[in-house]
This record gives C-alpha cells, sequence and structure tokens, in this order.
C-alpha cells in the first residue's frame, strides 16, 4: 500500500498539460442521452447504456438460463464436467500503450473473465478484423504480443479466424477471442452468493489502465509515465481458492471501473454495499490524472484487478494469501455487504459522510478495452 492513496492529490499545474495539442471539439460525449433511437458511444461503456441494450434486446432475443446468469463467463455442464465459456471483443485505440497492446488486452481479458468464474483458461480461440492498408509490421507485433500473453498465461490459441474490411471501415485492428477453462468441484462463483457480512476485498491500485489509455492518446503529461496494469489473473485466484473455496463472487472491474462491478454485484445480490473512500487504493498519478480531467477513479476501467466478496471468517486469510502474490501484493479491504439500502452501493467519505455510487450512465473513457 506504500506506493497508493486514497486521498485525492493536488491538482497537476495546467502547464502540465500541451493544450495545444488537445482537440477537444473531437472528443465524445460518454454519456449521451438514454431515448436515443441509434447506437452511441455510452452502450459500449459497461454502465447503464450496456445493461439497457443487452437486457432489452439482446436477452430478449436469445433467451436461455444459461445466458440468465449474466456473469463474466457462462459455466455450463457438459459431459460430466463443468466448462466456464466467454468472449470478448478489443478495439483499443491505440493498439500499443503503456504496460501493453490489444494483444495482451485479447488474451487477459478474457482469461481473467474465465478466472472470475473460478476457471483456469485451457482455450482460446482469436479473430482478427484487420482494415485494409494496416501495415503488417503492425499485425506481427499484435500477434507477437498476443502469443507472448497467452504463453504467459498458460493457456493455448487454439482456433481463429481472420477478416479484412475495407479501408475507412475499422480502425487498424480489431480482436475477438473467446475461452474455455474447467470449473473446480465445490466452486461456485455468482452475485447471488453475496450475503451481508461478506468483507469486499480489491487486489490492488484501481484506475491504472484508463489513465494509461488516455494520456498516450491525448498527449497528456503527468510528470510520470502511467502504465497499464493489463495481467492474467488466473494464479491470483488459484491462490484465492486455494485457502477457501467459498469465495462469493469475483469480478474483474474492467468497463465502468470497481464503481461498475459493485453496482452489478449490489443489483443481482441484493445487498446493499459499503465502501469506506479513503480505503479504495488511488494511486497518486491517477487521483492527479482524474483531478485534471474531471474524472472519478471508481469509474476508470482496470485490465489486472478484482474484486472479490469473500465470507467475513475467511477473509484475512484470503487477504494473506492474496498480498503473498505478485498482482495481489496491494490487496486491501474496502467494504462490506450490508442489510441497508438494498441493490445500492454508497461510500463512505473522508469527512464522515455518505455518497450514492451510481452505476455509470455511458463510459468517461471510450475505447479504452
Amino acid at each position: 500500500m506504500s506506493e497508493t492513496t486514497a486521498v485525492p492529490a493536488t491538482a497537476l499545474p495546467t502547464a502540465a498539460l500541451p493544450t495545444a495539442a488537445l482537440d477537444v471539439e473531437a472528443w465524445t460525449c460518454p454519456a449521451p442521452l438514454r431515448d436515443r433511437p441509434r447506437v452511441v458511444m455510452g452502450h459500449g461503456g459497461g454502465g447503464a447504456l450496456s445493461a439497457e441494450l443487452v437486457q432489452q434486446i439482446f436477452a430478449p432475443a436469445y433467451g436461455g438460463e444459461v445466458l440468465a446468469q449474466m456473469g463474466d463467463a457462462a459455466v455450463v455442464a457438459l459431459g460430466g464436467a463443468r466448462l466456464a465459456f466467454s468472449t470478448d471483443s478489443y478495439v483499443v485505440r491505440p493498439l500499443f500503450f503503456p504496460g501493453g497492446s490489444i494483444g495482451d488486452l485479447a488474451v487477459n481479458g478474457t482469461v481473467n473473465d474465465l478466472a472470475m468464474s473460478g476457471a483456469r483458461a485451457a482455450y482460446l480461440s482469436c479473430g482478427f478484423i484487420l482494415e485494409e492498408g494496416v501495415e503488417l509490421d503492425v499485425v506481427t507485433r499484435v500477434s507477437e504480443a498476443l502469443g507472448a500473453a497467452a504463453r504467459t498465461a498458460g493457456v493455448q490459441v487454439a482456433t481463429g479466424d481472420t477478416k479484412v474490411v475495407e479501408a475507412g471501415h475499422g480502425d487498424g485492428v480489431f480482436i475477438n477471442t473467446a475461452g474455455i477453462g474447467l470449473v473446480p468441484a465445490g466452486v461456485d462463483l455468482r452475485p447471488q452468493r453475496v450475503v451481508p457480512g461478506d468483507v469486499v476485498i480489491v487486489s490492488g491500485a484501481i484506475g491504472v489502465h484508463g489513465v494509461a489509455i488516455m494520456s498516450v492518446r491525448e498527449g497528456l503529461e503527468f510528470g510520470v509515465e502511467i502504465e497499464s496494469d493489463c495481467a492474467a489473473l488466473g494464479g491470483l485466484v488459484d491462490a484465492m481458492l486455494a485457502v477457501t473455496p467459498d469465495l462469493h463472487v469475483l469480478r474483474d472491474p474492467t468497463r465502468g471501473g470497481l464503481a461498475a462491478a459493485l453496482n452489478e454485484i449490489a443489483a443481482a445480490s441484493g445487498a446493499g454495499v459499503v465502501i469506506r473512500e479513503r480505503d479504495v487504493p488511488v494511486p497518486p498519478p491517477v487521483a492527479n490524472a482524474c483531478a485534471v480531467l474531471g474524472l472519478d477513479p471508481l469509474y476508470i476501467a482496470n485490465e489486472g484487478k478484482l474484486v472479490a466478496f469473500v465470507p467475513r471468517e475467511h477473509a484475512d486469510a484470503v487477504l494473506e494469501a492474496m498480498r503473498a502474490h505478485p498482482l495481489g501484493a496491494d490487496s486491501v479491504i474496502i467494504g462490506e455487504a450490508v442489510e441497508e439500502h438494498p441493490g445500492m452501493v454508497v461510500t463512505r467519505t473522508g469527512l464522515g459522510g455518505t455518497r450514492v455510487v451510481d452505476l455509470p450512465i455511458g463510459e468517461q473513457l471510450p475505447r479504452i478495452c
């Protein structure tokens, strides 16, 4: 915890921002009106608009008990085994950023979705959508990064597909990955298992990935280079399950950040959630960047962190195991599930007050995963 602080740092001097290089008129509003008849960027942000798109259009069209799980991965029974199955698409811009690339994201994002169900990823599919005119050197770099990330995560890319779209109809490289893995016996991770008294643990500093993307995309400087936290969390989850299989739910707070993950869990479980603002680990560079840009770190995407709801009797042992793992060294308890205000997330501020942490409408930073 020595590298983080929950107290917002003083904003950087305006001279630190290359305002002449910013094209503010080209920025996209992340919170559009919700009654628009067309798709807007906020529909892909992981917040309320995304939820409405799924609940009002996709879920009624597809149906099925498995889809109704609405988790990071679906858990299905097949041939006597329980499999976790997940898919995700990656449209990040820029393709390469401090701490990773779209290739790393494509592996780690899907591996982590499987890990949140307790499964260790075994196989991935990989689909590339390439824009006509993109340099083959770029495709090579992305592919090599993807392969290296897969080897690090201990997963095999088993099948794939490639499509090319006309120039102007893509953004260089888009990637879709799907993954499968086995869920160990006795593991049942889903938000419906959350009960009042559960302890909320986050595995480290939040907001790093989103700010890293924004810094290179807009040419912003914050005094130090901010690197994405992109990483595969399967090993960390294994360490937690080795303490007890009775974890209640895990989520990786990607689009919509920690706030969206907590709201989804609260809504699905019917429990209230209280977090302590001072205990949420926000690194000083992220706090500085958010202060300058008018953003809330709770809503910024992460790509190498998880949030866990753990029965109180196991919380200390699970926290100790997390801190012993390299990807959980800065893990900290930030709150608990409560009986009050069911389905709602609130934070206790440093001044002793409380405020509601809503599900975001759209997204603060578009195209970050």
